[in-house]
């Protein structure tokens, strides 16, 4: 007997999927509200990813030296994104479960975005917002991917085993 599981749908109220490099923002779109992240809608946000590749990159878009990573969102992990990604070419680096230490959204990204807007109101969050990620520097990019280039190696070193904080103890390969 098959068993069915069951999908993860994701509300919006505001957010923003966006995509970023060691030089800045690729691509970013709020999601429309009430709209649910499903398979269908990541498709749609993988398509125009990668038209912004192909346009605003496309040294790396012509050689398919770009590597996407994402977490293992059930909408992220559909055949029908895989397949997507496999025709374009697309890399895809493989998220190890229950490890949001590794999404440069979760550590680097959002909390830059909610230093530059914390304790101001405005009526338009989205300007607000584009704004915030327009105002992040080149160099901090350069150093969220420097971050995130020592999370992995620890998360190698450590064999997927949950850790916290910098364990600068561990002897990172290649570093």
């Amino acid at each position: 007997m098959t068993k069915k599981i069951p999908s993860v749908q994701i509300k919006s109220e505001n957010n923003v999927a966006d995509f970023f490099y060691i030089r800045g923002i690729v691509h970013y779109e709020f999601v429309p509200t009430g709209q649910t992240v499903n398979q269908v809608y990541y498709l749609e946000v993988m398509e125009r990813l990668c038209e912004n590749v192909r346009q605003k990159r496309p040294e790396i878009f012509a050689n398919n030296s770009w590597i996407l990573h994402h977490d293992n969102a059930p909408a992220h992990m559909a055949l029908s994104v895989s397949e997507l990604l496999a025709t374009k070419q697309v890399t895809v680096l493989e998220h190890p479960a229950y490890s949001s230490d590794l999404a440069p959204n979760d550590f680097f990204l959002f909390p830059k975005i909610k230093e530059i807007l914390k304790g101001r109101h405005f009526d338009d969050i989205r300007s607000n917002t584009m704004a915030a990620l327009k105002a992040i520097p080149q160099n901090q990019f350069q150093n969220c991917f420097e971050g995130w280039t020592t999370r992995w190696h620890q998360c190698i070193v450590s064999q997927r085993e949950y850790f916290e904080g910098n364990h600068s103890g561990i002897h990172q390969c290649g570093m």
